[in-house]
């Protein structure tokens, strides 16, 4: 006992979900995104991503010692392909030019400039000070449709008397190689717009631009309006703010879900293969996965209310149907290059299961019979690679799984067997909405009942201790993906495997290892984890990780979105994993579960603390609807309703859910 006692003194204080002392490094502002003020000496630096149609761009930025700004644009055009034209082969150039410092006032260059404050809303802006008395804004953003880069200049003066600004010129172009590029020479120019010199009054401003774009060498410069560019890129945010809402009393909570909105539904790219939703991260443009897309964004797409999102799932499920094949060899893990190319580097991840869970999810939720019809050939296909993949005790064969052998996952794994269940139930439920034979439908059902036997003789184990699940036959070692089957209400081990999640063989300063006792960590684990926890009926518990992680990622050292892998990438702002973020509400907290074409199950999880949440604006199933979730003493009010309409109103125990229907 004396030995132990240390320990658990140790854990209480160290555990973040106990200490809450993680330092705050932004806050939220009342414009409705997050700021950092920047004090006197302070200096940082951190990266974050942005993307359009047909630019995405990684932003290194922070602050000197001396107080300057500091910028740095690695500027990404995904249908500019370069040889090889593999996953990777975006053209993208890294610019390091800092405008500013070619500004003069009064004829002298700027002498010092003083970062006061940084505010992020899917753009960055800086205000700052130029020689103490000239104020200085900088705002930079992508075009919503075009392929360019644009950043806003503002310069105020705030003297008593005149100043002279002169702004200069800038024009500069780079020729490519014609080798290295698929269609040959592409041209690369960076340009200053609304340049000269200028009279400015006590109080008068000056805005210019600084334009990066890139084009082929047959095409002609086109720079459009750069305000209106400004004010689509405004219109895009607003649009993404006023669809999918959420409100709860926590503010941190209900921002980090607003931001990660944007993240999830910005990196879709206008390509030749229709739009592809594309994960980011310097590498991975004008292609698809079947764990990124098809699995962790699509089926969140639904409830957005993001057309353009709606059309990439589709576009996705669309391109991975190309492969099906009468001998059922595996569907490319990924397709490259606007789906020209495939990617299966890493043999079958459990690829299948990945498609048809995505595919009947985002099939029931979208609520269009004839998109559902459309998709269902590939679902009844996934499906029945998967049947031919069982092995002898009844799980799911794959030869790696999304981590494409980072880590052993032996030659079955959890996940993928996991998927496969929840996919069955779902073609269940869909087959029995557009017409599929009843014995096919009553057979998907039958196979998913003894699927879930299986998953918990062959996976069910302890490990280190825990009731939980070993992730292949031989792991002996506490892996993060023992989450999995909660997400899909398979709660027979909850207990073991929430205590495993969060134990000190886990659980980290950021979120779940990969495996005990590895640095590594995925933060694509912990979304699922977190869903998982709530979806299991342990709130409390689950609050209190979710808002430690939601601090840390909106309001910590690197912000403000979900993050990939570390030390892989650097945390790189991938898109999808925002995506599992706003699922950690929807399907966990709300707890909603498409079971037709026009109706959901909800099995709301109302924190103790909390007297109400709600979404509003949703869409899916055909409909725009608001969900609210209010306590009266020990029940709680569920109502529905879509516009004037009451589409469910209900008293309901704690822990009690209800179906949706929008044809009663």
């Amino acid at each position: 006992m004396k030995s132990i006692f240390p320990i658990l003194i140790f854990w209480v204080i160290i555990h973040p979900a106990y200490s809450q002392k993680q330092v705050k490094y932004w806050h939220l502002n009342e414009t409705g995104g997050i700021s950092r003020t920047i004090g006197k000496g302070e200096t940082f630096h951190d990266h974050i991503e942005m993307s359009g149609k047909f630019i995405s761009a990684v932003i290194r930025y922070g602050v000197h010692p001396d107080g300057s700004f500091r910028l740095s644009r690695e500027l990404v055009w995904p249908m500019l392909r370069t040889i090889p034209n593999d996953t990777h082969a975006s053209l993208i150039r890294t610019h390091n030019l800092d405008p500013v410092s070619l500004v003069c006032i009064n004829g002298w260059g700027v002498r010092n400039e003083l970062v006061k404050e940084i505010q992020l809303e899917g753009m960055v802006t800086v205000n700052s000070l130029l020689d103490n008395d000239i104020a200085l804004e900088r705002t930079l953003f992508p075009s919503t449709d075009k392929p360019i880069f644009c950043e806003k200049y503002v310069i105020t003066n705030h003297r008593n008397k005149d100043i002279v600004l002169d702004i200069p010129e800038i024009r500069n172009s780079i020729k490519t190689l014609a080798e290295q590029g698929v269609n040959g020479t592409y041209i690369i120019e960076t340009n200053s717009f609304r340049n000269g010199s200028f009279l400015l009054k006590p109080g008068e401003k000056h805005e210019f631009y600084l334009v990066f774009s890139a084009r082929q060498l047959n095409e002609q410069t086109n720079i459009p309006d750069l305000d209106q560019e400004f004010d689509l890129r405004l219109a895009f945010l607003k649009s993404i703010k006023q669809h999918l809402v959420l409100e709860t009393p926590d503010p941190v909570l209900n921002q980090m879900f607003y931001f990660a909105k944007i993240r999830a539904a910005e990196s879709i790219f206008h390509t030749a293969g229709g739009p592809l939703h594309g994960p980011g991260g310097l590498r991975y443009y004008a292609a698809i996965w079947a764990n990124d897309q098809a699995e962790y964004i699509n089926p969140l797409f639904p409830y957005l209310g993001y057309g353009y999102g709606n059309v990439s799932a589709i576009n996705a499920f669309r391109h991975f149907a190309r492969f099906m094949n009468p001998d059922y060899k595996p569907i490319p893990s990924s397709i490259i290059a606007e789906g020209l190319d495939v990617w299966n580097g890493a043999g079958d991840r459990g690829d299948a299961a990945m498609i048809a869970y995505g595919a009947s999810r985002f099939a029931l939720s979208f609520g269009n019979k004839e998109v559902a019809k459309e998709l269902w050939p590939l679902i009844e296909w996934t499906l029945e690679y998967c049947r031919r993949q069982i092995n002898e005790q009844g799980v799911v064969h794959s030869d790696t799984d999304e981590l494409e052998g980072r880590f052993p996952s032996g030659d079955a794994n959890l996940v993928t067997s996991v998927l496969y269940y929840d996919a069955l139930i779902s073609a269940g439920y869909l087959g029995a909405d557009i017409g599929i034979p009843s014995k096919n439908v009553k057979s998907y059902k039958n196979q998913a009942k003894v699927l879930r036997k299986n998953i918990e003789n062959f996976f069910g184990n302890q490990v280190m201790g825990y009731e939980t699940y070993r992730y292949f036959e031989g792991n002996d070692v506490l892996r993060s993906w023992i989450c999995i089957p909660l997400t899909v209400g398979i709660f027979d081990r909850k207990n073991g495997t929430i205590d495993a999640l969060f134990s000190p063989e886990l659980w980290t300063a950021d979120g779940l290892a990969t495996q005990s006792g590895d640095k590594t960590f995925w933060d694509r684990a912990t979304l699922y984890g977190l869903r998982g926890v709530f979806a299991a009926g342990e709130t409390e518990k689950g609050l209190n990780y979710l808002k430690y992680y939601s601090e840390r990622r909106l309001l910590g050292e690197h912000v403000p979105y979900a993050v990939e892998a570390f030390p892989e990438g650097n945390q790189r702002h991938l898109s999808a994993e925002s995506g599992l973020y706003c699922r950690i509400f929807t399907e966990g907290l709300f707890g909603i579960r498409p079971v037709s074409l026009q109706s959901f199950e909800l099995s709301p999880k109302l924190p103790a603390e909390w007297d109400e949440m709600s979404l509003k604006n949703v869409h899916g199933y055909g409909q725009v609807y608001d969900i609210l979730v209010k306590r009266e003493q020990e029940k709680l009010r569920i109502r529905v309703t879509a516009g004037e309409k009451i589409i469910l109103e209900k008293l309901v125990g704690l822990s009690q859910s209800v179906e949706v229907d929008f044809q009663n």
